[in-house]
């Protein structure tokens, strides 16, 4: 299958190796990252001049896959495409986009004859190398169409079709609203133990942790791996990055009337971190760079 890839970053460039790696074809785009348009292109990727370009450069029906910051960039990037588009084509928001924008571009293209697919994407820069979880929703067509592109990208048995327009990134924004609680329960025992009366080993509790105590995970082991290169995180801020997609899950909660205490909490907390110091924000900060390379204050 032949598609268009715009946006290079931590997540895209991974993404578009693997496409290359399982037989696709590829037409790759970034503004910013000259680099990693030209380590894409020495695998065997075409390497487009501009956005337009990328749809220039494929054959119809198009597919174009977006993987860049959500809000005004996927806007701008959509109206970029337009006019090289044709009744048909799909467009893929694979950024971190609030389902309610997604609902909006989706009913906007559907007037010009274009497919929108969401696609909620977890798993991190491990996920995007070696296989992520894809949440899908928009066209059932336009889905079945694209599938061999998410099929190459997701671990085994880890994407779906979940739904009409916006249902993928509204499991997504869930998603990482569960993800905050998680992190900031982590925060806290670890604080905890940091605050105890002993000198406990914190790298050695989150090892023995992981490897068989009930409160194992993924997230874990990344917690495990951040204390055995510093294991009192002395060189990681506390100050916590990031809170758009907490947030819509809070004020979609309201709206639906659902109690979230767990995942009010963890949003204040990371934006009290900001104004007060303590090691549960170290711990949260560390996670998120382990698992999606989102830069930390230091020390």
């Amino acid at each position: 299958m032949k598609l268009g890839f715009i946006g290079l970053g931590r997540m895209g460039k991974p993404m578009v190796l693997n496409l290359l790696a399982r037989g696709h074809e590829v037409v790759a785009y970034t503004p910013h990252n000259v680099a990693a348009l030209k380590e894409v292109e020495s695998k065997g990727a075409v390497a487009a001049r501009s956005i337009r370009e990328v749809a220039q450069l494929l054959p119809k029906p198009r597919i174009v896959f977006l993987s860049i910051p959500a809000g005004e960039p996927v806007d701008k990037a959509i109206e970029e495409l337009l006019p090289e588009l044709s009744e048909g084509d799909i467009i893929i928001d694979g950024c971190n986009s609030y389902f309610k924008d997604s609902i909006r571009r989706a009913d906007y293209l559907k007037g010009k004859g274009i497919r929108l697919l969401d696609a909620g994407i977890s798993g991190g820069i491990e996920g995007a190398e070696k296989g992520a979880c894809f949440m899908i929703g928009g066209d059932r067509e336009a889905f079945e169409e694209a599938e061999p592109i998410f099929e190459a990208l997701s671990a085994p048995g880890a994407y779906a079709y979940l739904g009409e327009s916006g249902a993928g990134h509204y499991v997504k924004m869930v998603h990482n609203g569960v993800l905050y609680a998680i992190l900031e329960a982590y925060g806290e025992g670890f604080a905890l133990l940091d605050a105890a009366p002993y000198r406990l080993d914190l790298h050695k509790i989150a090892e023995i942790w992981s490897k068989g105590s009930v409160v194992r995970s993924w997230l874990l082991g990344l917690a495990e791996r951040a204390l055995s290169r510093d294991p009192r995180l002395d060189k990681i801020g506390r100050w916590i990055g990031g809170g758009g997609t907490g947030r819509w899950a809070a004020a979609t909660a309201m709206e639906l009337e659902v109690p979230t205490p767990a995942i009010n909490a963890a949003l204040t907390m990371r934006y009290s971190s900001r104004d007060k110091d303590t090691f549960i924000a170290k711990i949260v900060s560390a996670l998120r760079y382990e698992f999606g390379g989102h830069e930390y204050k230091e020390a």
